[in-house]
């Protein structure tokens, strides 16, 4: 999640943003935001370290002495830096091709797919960006309904035509809307931008002035110069003191503002791309790809640049599974014996339904145990396919994790594609939806982005400031049900890798089972003011955790029994 800008900038109103009225916090409390704790906290235990984590080093104590075999975990994503220092050793590769002869070495389709295969790309190119599929649906229905007489249609298409009109509504209104943040965004952040430039501007000038090294309110008020810019930088101090108390550090203040402002750029660019690029009708990189899109099952499209464009993404999500635990250096992933495989088929915009399950599909037939999938969206025009990789992999006793979304939504009543139920109605018993949580057993204990779901949502698991790899040996903190999703993935992959008489159906039960509940918990209830009990915000009632889940799959002795 990101930072975005709320309410309305001038300087007389600076205090505002002083007191945490305009910089919101999409995905964070203000007391989260203002709390210090360990960069991984996620992994730790809540008895021991008093933070809502995973226990893994825990979990570890229980493993000791005990085989493991390596699992392959498929990470569909943004794309994934396979050199990066904390995961170049735990990368999948495909031992069965030679690297960089342009030839297909072991005939699955695909030529030198060494750490795994890009959906998204081409010959000439990958993909970067690409439409939602809101836009792509009000594309297509567009060339059929737009100008038809709704008095000739037949009762087969009356229903698609009213589909039609739902859609065009809510292109043009989201469509719109994204317009008016753009608008109201750069103009607030070109406001900021001149505050910031006056107030650095200030205090340079008044230490230059009375070589101090620090500024303070009684440095202030010896200013008795009639020089223009010293009585306006006087005057912007002076805001400071004012709006936030005499003790305070206006250097400080400063460079948080920069840090807000270069959120906040952020938030601009993702504007201007989601109308550039998501919601323009004329838009279509799928040129790049040069595949016939239509026919969704010819596989063998794409290239072999797993690392795409844009990886941050999709290697944070693969080091919480997998960073390097004995290497000493960045951090420590969640499962010890496990491979990597990249699969890029995420863009900036909404996924595509074949590429996703062509995903799926080339995972499990290359070994993947534990599909990752950090993705979402509202519409599934060609679900059918998906649902058809889904009961492949059901088939195969491949694990499938997907990430709840971040728009704080019920996901009962308003489902985030791929998801558990099939068309006919059936659910898949190898699927595990997550929601994220954060650290503290009180009110904030779920993310306030997090969506949600009594009958869809299985487990919670940490998905608030989850520090993991990023590009080019970097790290970083990232929010999100992107981040609880691989979380639970690190575990699943976990009890396959020490119990691997597990069916993908016992781990989803006892990842169930086994999550830590809490009695009468009250919480914020994402998206609203409304306090709700913890329990009924997902079908355990509770967080994943890696101990009680090892604990349990050590007294199994055959089948777990559902509840």
């Amino acid at each position: 999640m990101i930072r975005e800008m709320k309410g309305v900038f001038t300087t007389v109103v600076f205090s505002l943003y002083l007191s945490g009225n305009i910089f919101g916090l999409q995905g964070e409390s203000t007391a989260q935001e203002s709390t210090v704790f360990p960069q991984d906290w996620f992994l730790r235990d809540p008895e021991t370290d008093k933070l809502q984590g995973l226990s893994v080093e825990k979990a570890y104590s229980l493993l000791k002495g005990r085989p493991s075999r390596t699992v392959i975990v498929a990470v569909i994503d943004t794309g994934v830096d396979f050199n990066h220092e904390d995961l170049k050793d735990v990368m999948w590769v495909n031992e069965k091709e030679i690297a960089g002869n342009g030839i297909d070495d072991d005939k699955n389709g695909y030529a030198d797919d060494v750490y795994g295969w890009n959906f998204i790309g081409g010959m000439n190119g990958d993909v970067k960006k690409d439409t939602y599929e809101l836009t792509r649906e009000y594309v297509r229905l567009k060339a059929v309904y737009e100008n038809i007489d709704e008095k000739k249609l037949s009762k087969k298409n009356k229903s698609e035509y009213e589909y039609w009109l739902l859609i065009k509504d809510r292109f043009t209104k989201y469509r719109t809307e994204k317009e008016e943040e753009y608008k109201s965004c750069s103009v607030q952040l070109s406001q900021y931008k001149s505050f910031y430039q006056n107030l650095t501007d200030a205090i340079a000038l008044v230490k230059t002035t009375y070589q101090v090294e620090k500024i303070s309110p009684a440095v202030i008020d010896t200013i008795r110069s009639t020089v223009p810019k010293m009585r306006f930088a006087k005057y912007i101090l002076n805001v400071i003191y004012e709006n936030e108390g005499k003790d305070s550090e206006v250097e400080k203040i400063a460079g948080e503002l920069k840090f807000i402002i270069e959120h906040n750029s952020e938030v601009c660019d993702n504007y201007k791309t989601a109308i550039e690029y998501g919601y323009n009708p004329d838009f279509n990189p799928r040129t790049i790809v040069g595949d016939t899109y239509s026919d969704l099952e010819k596989r063998s499209y794409g290239n072999n640049n797993v690392k795409g464009i844009s990886p941050v993404h999709g290697t944070h999500v693969a080091g919480i599974i997998a960073a390097n635990r004995k290497n000493d250096i960045g951090m420590k992933g969640i499962a010890d014996n496990v491979r990597i495989m990249a699969l890029r088929a995420v863009p900036n915009g909404d996924e595509r339904d074949k590429d996703i399950a062509n995903s799926i599909f080339y995972a499990v037939d290359n070994g993947a145990l534990v599909i990752n999938m950090s993705f979402g969206k509202d519409y599934s025009p060609q679900k059918e396919y998906v649902d058809k990789a889904v009961k492949y992999a059901e088939s195969k006793g491949v694990v499938l994790v997907h990430g709840a979304g971040n728009d704080d939504d019920d996901n009962d009543t308003k489902p985030s594609y791929p998801c558990r139920i099939y068309e006919d109605g059936k659910q898949a018993t190898n699927w595990i939806e997550v929601g994220a949580s954060s650290w503290e057993a009180d009110s904030s204990l779920v993310a306030e982005f997090s969506n949600y779901g009594k009958k869809t949502v299985d487990v919670f698991a940490p998905g608030v400031k989850i520090y993991s790899t990023t590009p080019d040996n970097t790290y970083r903190e990232q929010d999100g049900t992107s981040m609880a999703s691989p979380a639970v993935a690190g575990v699943a992959a976990l009890l396959m890798s020490y119990f691997p008489n597990l069916t993908a159906t016992q781990v989803r039960e006892i990842l169930r089972q086994s999550s830590r509940k809490f009695d009468n918990l009250r919480v914020n209830k994402p998206g609203s003011t409304e306090d709700i009990n913890f329990s009924e915000l997902s079908i355990s009632g509770g967080l994943v955790n890696a101990y009680e889940a090892v604990k349990l799959a050590l007294t199994m002795k055959g089948s777990l029994i559902e509840k």
